[in-house]
This record gives C-alpha cells, structure tokens and sequence, in this order.
C-alpha cells in the first residue's frame, strides 16, 4: 500500500480544501519520506486522525473524540469559520498491489454543518470511478489491506511509544494489536464459537425444566457478562478523566512553581532572611566606621607619607652631623691645645691644623644637606611613623579589605532575596494557584477513587461471569450427563484444550521469531552491540526482558531514557516487520525527548529505512536543522510540508515545499 493524496476541507485547523501530496518521488527518483512540520497545536495530530478517520470510519481511534459518540465528534471536527451550507470533507487517495499491478483507490468522507445530524458519507474511487459495492462493504475490505487490530504499529506517536517505554507490560492498544497480529483472536474466536455450540446443544439435551434452569443461568451469565462491560467502560472513560486530571495536576504545579507560589509561600522565611542579612549589614559598616576612625585614612596618602619618611630621615641625618659636627670641633680644639704643650714647630702645628680642618670639611659636606623646607621632627616621631608604614598601615588595609568583601557579599545576598521576594505572586495571585492546584489534587483523587472502584466492579463482575459459567457447566454436566450427544459436548471440550494448546504453540511460534526482529532490531538502532544480546517476550503479557551476550538478565532500568525508547520503537518496528504487510507508516512527534546521539541512530538508521513510505509529522524541535540536513544528504525526502497557525484566523495554511529551515 501507497498512501498518495490528502485532502483536507474544512476539517479541524484546516479551513478550505488543502492537498498534500505523499507521493515518494522526486526527481525521478523513490525518495521514502514525507516531512511535515509544525507547531504544537499547529494541526499534526488532526492529520493522523484525517488517515485514521478515512480509513476506519466511526471504528477510528482519533485523539479528539475521547468519549463523544461519532456523530458529536464529526460536528466537533468541522473548522469553525465553514461557512453554512459548505461540507466537510477528507479524501485518502492510496495505491495497492493486486494481481500484479498497482490499482489505485480513493475513500471520500464527507458531512454537512447545516445538516447537524453528524452523519458521514462514505464513497470510494476505485481508479475514477464509483464502487458502491466496495463502499458498503468498505469495513471488512479494509480489515484485508490494513487492519484495525494493527494499525497502531504503522500509525503511532510519539507518547505512544513514551507510554510503551515508562511500562513495564505494553499497553492495551499494542497488546490488542500483538493478539491480533499473532493470529490469537481467531484461535479465541473459534473457542467462543465451541461454546455457543456446546450450549445450544445443551438446550436441545435438556428436558424443559432442565431447560429453564439453564435460561436462568444464561440470563444470570448475560447480566454479569453486561455488568463486566459496563464496568470495563466505566473504567476506560475513568481512566481517560483520571490521566487529564493528572495532566491538570502537572500544569497547576508547573504554574504554581514558574509564577511565584513556591517562592511566595516561602516569603516568610526570605523576608526572615532579608532581616538578618540588613542587620548584618549593619554591623558590618559599624566595624567598617570604627575602623575608619583609626589611622586608615592616612592610607589614602601614602605616597605623601613615604615622601615624609624620606624627608625625616635626612633630616634626622643632618641633625645628628651637626652634633658630630660639634663634637669633633671641640676634639680638634682639645688636640691643638694638646700638641701646643709639646712644643712643636708652628709649621708642625699649621699641617695638623690645616688636616683637621679638611677632615672636618669632609664631614660637613658628605652629611649635611641644604633643605628649602623642613619638617621638624623627632627620631621618636621618625620611629612612629616607620612602624605606622611598614605594619599598622598594611594590617588595617587588609582588614578593610576583608571587611569591603564581606560587605559586598552581603549586598549581594540582601539584594537576590529582595528580588526573589519582588517577584513572588501576591497573596491574590498565591491563593488562586494554590486553590487551583489544591483543586487539580482533589480531582485526582476523587476520579482515583473511581477508577479504583470501576477496577474493583470488573473484577467482581469478572468472578462473577466465571463462577456463572462453572455454575452452567457444572449443572449442564450433571443434568445432561447421560444423553445421547454428550460425546459432542465432549468433543468440543477437547477441541477446547487442544485449541489451547494450539494457541501457547502459535504464540510461541510467533513470538519467536518477533524476538528475533524486535532484538535487530534493537541492536542495529542502539548501535551498542555489547549491551543487549537478546531481547526475550513473556507469552502472558508481552513484557520485554533483555539478556547480555553472557546470557545474564540486563534490568530494564539499567537503560536510559533514550535507549528505553529505541526499545519501544525496535518493538513498534519488530511487530510490523513480523506482520509481513507492506504498508505506510506515519509517525507524530517521532523524537520525543532524545538525545543528540540517539536522534542520530533514529534519523540515520529507522527514518529511511523503516518503511518504503514514512510521513513524519515533526516539530521544531525534533527534525531540527541537523536532522533535515542528514535526511537531504542521504537523499530520502521526497516532500517538505510546513503547517502555518494563524491564531487570529484559526485556521492552518499549508506550505508545499517548505519546512523550519
């Protein structure tokens, strides 16, 4: 099967009639993928349901229809600015191989506004012409190209394949299409149709009070088998109600954390601190004050300071050569006198004189200097000033300076709780978060209380219809035990067991040789040959276990989120490999929240690959500009789509050969 053509009128987001080609040629040449991108509420999902809708009819799973009946939903589908009297409309053009040819057909939905009776009118194109024939019989001719049963492993999103990675056992709607893909609906069918048969043999067995008996117990079974299916409806819409309010939960907390409750409901405690942190504040330019009172500000002019040191010093010098200057004159003078005694010659005591002059001179001029100004002071105050320099000086600037850096942390501090505390909600704000998600909590738990009780009536209702049916086969068994056709009865219970043993036989059949294409699967996704060697299926429930090439169990949670999810789609592509059919594949949100690496694995090794036709309906955020660009570089798109919300308009423009990028 081929899916060609699209057609979207006045459906959803899509005003007017809007066409898309999915053709996989280009260039004369066959080109797999069919990229669409868009925006979150941008019309992705409405075109999945378009397909589904198109092929499925009122028996389609669409995203939007929850519990409406088909006729609410189909009003609900038509865009909102149609204007009276215009249809509605969906057209799937799609090409199958039969009798080795390719023959073309073309399904036509289409619904009236005006009309409000939301009543579809199906018609198919067989190549140009109308088959009415194939029209009224359209459900079981599609059963035979693509079946409800397993649809959802070629058409799925990507929280389907979150869903199939977070559980433990797959959910409902894969193991639906596991059952059917494995041929067990029919080994199930045929164990159904014994029973039908055993019972009307039974009637004809029983005598007529025997007869109304049985009637009684069937009418009992029949109400239990009615009040299971209720329950199991009841529990399906609880189940829906309870992941929305779940949902509500999320965003209410989401809300009340992004807007400032969390923080508004802390502001007691950040305006305690903000307190503390002022009187810190405070204290800390006290000390830094008391500490401007000493001699710190004479930092400010050390320069000037060490000029002065200078300056004193020499002067200090100059005194004490004056002094030795005095001295060494009143020394001279003693000698001379001296020598005067000893009865020199006067030539003698000229050159001694005269020598002791010059060395005086000498002295004179080497100590004392000449000064325009001078300071005055002491050899004590030169000490003072020395000890002011080299130790108090350096220690009250490193203590300044270690106070200025507590006091900007401080302010630093003050100053993010100030503003953590400005942009808290306002009491008003706060208590209308905290009610909504108070609210959203008390939804939660009454429709947990529901579910729980709808769960708890399917299996009570479940018991029931077993312990009825025990009842009728134990009562029919006594009551028909010696008639006639008992061997038929008999026979139809071995048929039974050995249907059931045929069943456990085809399920492993089957389910082996899917272990075998969901672990290639796997591994040529993962790209990481040594962590998994084998991916085995339980034969209850389907769950997935992985197996090491030493044969040892891998836990599951061993995984990360990203490899979690190339299981879940190694399975999805397994299930569809198995299934022998060559069909389309549309993928919504194909990335999820992958990584770099493991986008890389999908883009490189699945997109091109995973089918002759892939659509994949994308956001920005996942085909981004790397990925477009590998896909075009392996040459696999065929077509570009960008979906265009208006908001103003609400309504979505479809541009043809265009994407983000």
């Amino acid at each position: 099967m081929l899916f060609t053509e699209l057609v979207l009128q006045n459906f959803g987001p899509y005003a007017g009639k809007n066409i898309i080609n999915l053709r996989t040629e280009k260039d004369n040449e066959t080109r797999p993928i069919i990229l669409i991108g868009g925006m979150n509420g941008g019309g992705k999902t409405t075109l999945m349901d378009a397909i589904r809708l198109a092929l499925y009819g009122q028996r389609a799973q669409c995203s939007t229809r929850n519990n409406l009946s088909y006729s609410d939903f189909l009003i609900q589908a038509i865009n909102n600015q149609t204007p009276l009297g215009e249809e509605t409309r969906i057209e799937l053009a799609f090409e199958h191989f039969i009798d080795d040819e390719w023959k073309e057909f073309r399904i036509v939905r289409r619904w009236n506004k005006q009309l409000k009776e939301g009543k579809d009118t199906l018609g198919i194109l067989d190549t140009d012409w109308p088959d009415k024939a194939l029209a009224d019989t359209w459900d079981e001719y599609i059963e035979t190209l693509l079946p409800l049963g397993i649809s959802n492993l070629f058409l799925f999103d990507g929280e389907q394949v979150k869903e199939l990675a977070e559980q433990e056992t797959p959910p409902t709607t894969v193991i639906k299409s596991i059952q059917s893909l494995l041929g067990l609906e029919l080994v199930e069918r045929l164990a159904v149709d014994l029973e039908v048969l055993v019972n009307r043999k039974q009637k004809k067995l029983a005598t007529q009070k025997q007869l109304k008996t049985i009637e009684k117990i069937e009418e009992k079974l029949t109400h239990h088998k009615q009040e299971k299916e209720n329950a199991v409806q009841d529990f399906t819409s609880v189940n829906n109600q309870l992941k929305r309010a779940n949902k509500k939960v999320q965003e209410a907390s989401e809300r009340f954390r992004i807007e400032g409750g969390k923080i508004a409901a802390e502001s007691s405690t950040l305006r305690q601190t903000i307190d503390q942190l002022k009187e810190k504040l405070q204290q800390q330019r006290s000390e830094m004050i008391s500490l401007a009172a000493t001699s710190l500000p004479l930092a400010l002019i050390t320069p000037l300071l060490t000029e002065a040191k200078e300056q004193a010093e020499a002067e200090v010098k100059q005194q004490q050569a004056i002094t030795a200057k005095t001295v060494l004159q009143q020394r001279a003078q003693k000698l001379l006198d001296y020598l005067q005694t000893l009865e020199l010659t006067q030539e003698k005591l000229q050159k001694i004189e005269t020598f002791l002059q010059q060395e005086y001179e000498t002295i004179n001029q080497d100590a004392v200097t000449k000064r325009d100004h001078s300071l005055g002071i002491t050899e004590e105050e030169l000490n003072q000033l020395n000890t002011l320099l080299d130790y108090k000086l350096p220690l009250q600037l490193d203590t300044a300076k270690k106070q200025r850096e507590t006091l900007q942390k401080l302010e630093v501090d003050l100053d993010n709780n100030e503003r953590k505390l400005q942009v808290a909600a306002s009491p008003e704000d706060y208590q209308k978060l905290s009610d909504a998600l108070t609210n959203a909590q008390k939804e939660v738990a009454k429709y947990q209380s529901e579910y729980n009780s709808a769960e708890k009536r399917i299996r009570e209702a479940e018991k029931a219809v077993q312990t009825t049916i025990k009842d009728l086969k134990s009562y029919t068994d006594e009551a028909l035990e010696k008639q006639n056709n008992e061997h038929i009865i008999k026979s139809a219970a071995k048929v039974q067991t050995t249907l059931q043993l045929f069943k456990e036989r085809l399920t492993l059949k089957k389910l082996n040789k899917l272990e075998g294409e969901v672990t290639e699967c796997f591994r040529y996704l993962l790209h990481k040959s040594d962590l998994v060697h084998r991916v085995a299926i339980d034969t209850h429930n389907f769950s997935l276990s992985l197996y090491d090439p030493q044969g040892e169990t891998v836990p599951k949670h061993r995984l990360s989120a990203g490899e979690k999810q190339l299981l879940s789609i190694a399975f999805l592509w397994g299930l569809a490999r198995v299934s022998g059919r060559n069909l389309p594949i549309a993928i919504d949100t194909p990335l999820g929240r992958l990584d770099s690496s493991h986008r890389n694995n999908l883009v490189e090794r699945y997109f091109p690959t995973a089918s002759h036709q892939v659509i994949l309906l994308s956001t920005d955020t996942e085909i981004r500009q790397n990925e477009l660009q590998q896909l075009t570089e392996q040459e696999a798109i065929a077509h570009t789509y960008l979906l265009e919300y208006n908001p103003d308009e609400r309504k979505t423009t479809v541009h043809c050969d265009r994407y983000f990028w």
